[in-house]
């Protein structure tokens, strides 16, 4: 006689913190609707959802289905692995996993708004060796400032 083994699953309570893979993929989502210029309102009508369902994937209190990613990944021309690019914990970095996101955020430039309306507007400069040349002038405002 085969003995089955049932598993058991806990659904997350209201109190408990979202998942660290999902606060991550949701943080993806925005970074890209940011860098693309989009409002959650416009994505959210692109897949058929209320900006605040948007809102909540992005805050990870939402999980995001496979179809769901796929069709964010349409949406925001992306491929459905740019949603799990530098996920914490999976280079073997388990304590960036359990940080909360306000402290990842404070540490990580890709997550301030500064940072997206910066890339925006870069991207914006119609000629490339504009776009060089403030690349450049970049780099060396920063390395001056490491010197010093």
């Amino acid at each position: 006689m085969v003995e089955k083994t049932r598993v058991v699953r806990r659904r997350r309570q209201k109190s408990d913190k979202p998942n660290p893979t999902d606060v991550h993929v949701g943080s993806r989502v925005r970074l890209r609707r940011t860098l693309l210029g989009m409002s959650q309102e416009k994505l959210g009508e692109a897949i058929g959802l209320t900006f605040q369902q948007v809102q909540k994937y992005e805050r990870g209190a939402n999980r995001v289905g496979a179809s769901r990613l796929f069709d964010l990944s349409r949406v925001l021309d992306v491929p459905v692995s740019f949603f799990f690019e530098d996920l914490p914990g999976v280079a073997g970095s388990e304590a960036a996993a359990t940080e909360q996101p306000a402290e990842r955020g404070e540490h990580d430039p890709m997550m301030k708004r500064e940072t997206l309306e910066l890339v925006r507007a870069y991207y914006r400069i119609p000629d490339s060796h504009v776009r060089r040349r403030l690349f450049e002038l970049a780099k060396a405002l920063a390395k001056t400032a490491e010197a010093g």
